[in-house]
């Protein structure tokens, strides 16, 4: 990759990767009805953590959503990424590369699993995957992972996979309910852990 080139667009950017269980790739056409039964069945996992997972989607609402990320993709504005196992090609869960800074090469990793497949290291398999993907096809100067402070699963993910933890912002944010929170954030950064 080009050190001195001006607009991401015109980066050529593998679509999919693949971890020893899972197929990670970017969005399609038709991936809605999927992620749509994923989310129907975790919305109560999903929703004190997931602003999008206030209310169960329609259908339609999923697919729209996955159609906007496709173009997000392609326009390198965001890169959400579904979660497959290899094994079967069953729709397992989501994570992405967010909160894009081309400048300074910065991402954010957030992620979430369906309820039926938490608690077997998909996410810490996806997620390690995903930091690779950032560091070689991206070259990403710094990786963040920013998580509620009582989100504890979440936090696990950074730890087990080394990322450090910079701070404790207090009060950042609103929860889903409107009530002040912490957030945790958590990096790695090239020339200290990669």
């Amino acid at each position: 990759m080009d050190a001195n080139f001006t607009n991401p667009i015109l980066l050529s950017i593998p679509e999919s990767l693949e971890s020893n269980r899972l197929l990670i790739r970017a969005p399609l056409w038709g991936d809605g009805e999927a992620v749509n039964a994923a989310v129907i069945e975790s919305i109560e996992e999903l929703r004190p953590w997931m602003p999008w997972a206030q209310t169960i989607p329609t259908l339609e609402e999923s697919e729209i959503s996955i159609r906007r990320s496709r173009l997000q993709f392609l326009e390198r504005t965001d890169f959400r990424l579904l979660l497959f196992l290899k094994e079967t090609g069953q729709f397992i869960g989501g994570s992405g590369l967010h909160r894009i800074d081309w400048q300074s090469r910065k991402f954010e990793i957030g992620y979430w699993v369906s309820t039926s497949f938490s608690k077997q290291g998909y996410i810490t398999e996806a997620v390690e995957a995903i930091t690779n993907y950032a560091i070689q096809a991206l070259q990403a100067n710094r990786i963040e992972i920013r998580c509620d402070s009582l989100n504890l699963l979440s936090a696990r993910v950074a730890e087990r996979l080394g990322f450090t933890l910079e701070g404790i912002l207090r009060n950042e944010k609103c929860d889903v309910a409107g009530a002040l929170r912490d957030t945790m954030v958590f990096s790695k950064v090239r020339g200290t852990e990669f």
